[in-house]
């Protein structure tokens, strides 16, 4: 391969990884990869620490703070997204009812907060009103005995799901991809290694995709924290 194909390949591979950081919300690693590899970042690496504080607040289960946030970041999103905006109301609600257990402190708040916020909306959407049935349903029972299909509101996994919706969402109103296109590079690869391998092609039992230099900073110390409290993996 000639040294103008390399240089090609690397300027690729570093439109990818750029995109990766920016998506996947890494801010000091993406200012420093572009340092390094001389490129110039896109206006979504100035987003990245916002939108790094909304996940962290759906995370830590301040849903009004997110919410604020949000409408400090695009005053219309939740205006035009109205399931991301009952989806993080109805958050707000269950985090409500994770301090009010059964026979414990007052359910009040949260039923009124059900009352005001996403009651008028539930009529608009089956879903919705599905959803609102669902979560009330929490207050009626304890949470260590709470079925399989209603604990899953209270499990972290809940929130970040939540996170990521509210992740893409603002992406795309910045005019940027909701999913790295690393993404859809391991995917492709993945897909093209095991008809590879099941046509009994002669290649090596580990692949790498070669992007462990670049996304370790050239060979130097690894980029760490996107928000999330984990460190990038190559």
């Amino acid at each position: 391969m000639s040294n103008f194909q390399n240089h090609g390949l690397d300027r690729d591979l570093n439109t990818v990884v750029m995109d990766y950081l920016i998506s996947e919300g890494y801010p000091s690693a993406a200012q420093k990869f572009a340092s390094e590899a001389n490129i110039h970042p896109t206006s979504g690496v100035n987003s990245i620490q916002e939108r790094i504080e909304v996940r962290e607040a759906i995370h830590s289960g301040d849903i009004q703070n997110a919410i604020e946030r949000i409408n400090e970041l695009n005053p219309l999103l939740l205006e035009r997204d109205h399931s991301l905006h009952f989806a993080l109301l109805r958050c707000q609600l269950v985090e409500m009812i994770r301090k009010c257990p059964l026979h414990s402190d007052d359910p009040k708040p949260a039923i009124n907060f059900a009352e005001k916020e996403l009651a008028p909306r539930a009529p608009t959407n089956p879903q919705f009103l599905h959803e609102l049935e669902c979560t009330m349903t929490l207050l009626i029972y304890e949470h260590d005995k709470l079925p399989s299909d209603l604990a899953t509101m209270l499990e972290p996994a809940f929130r970040k799901d939540l996170a990521q919706r509210v992740n893409e969402a603002l992406l795309k109103e910045q005019g940027e991809r909701t999913k790295a296109k690393l993404f859809d590079l391991v995917r492709l690869r993945a897909w093209s290694e095991h008809k590879a391998r099941e046509a009994k092609k002669d290649i090596p039992e580990h692949l790498s995709l070669g992007l462990e230099r670049m996304l370790t900073g050239r060979g130097k110390e690894p980029m760490h924290s996107n928000g999330e409290g984990e460190a990038m993996v190559a």
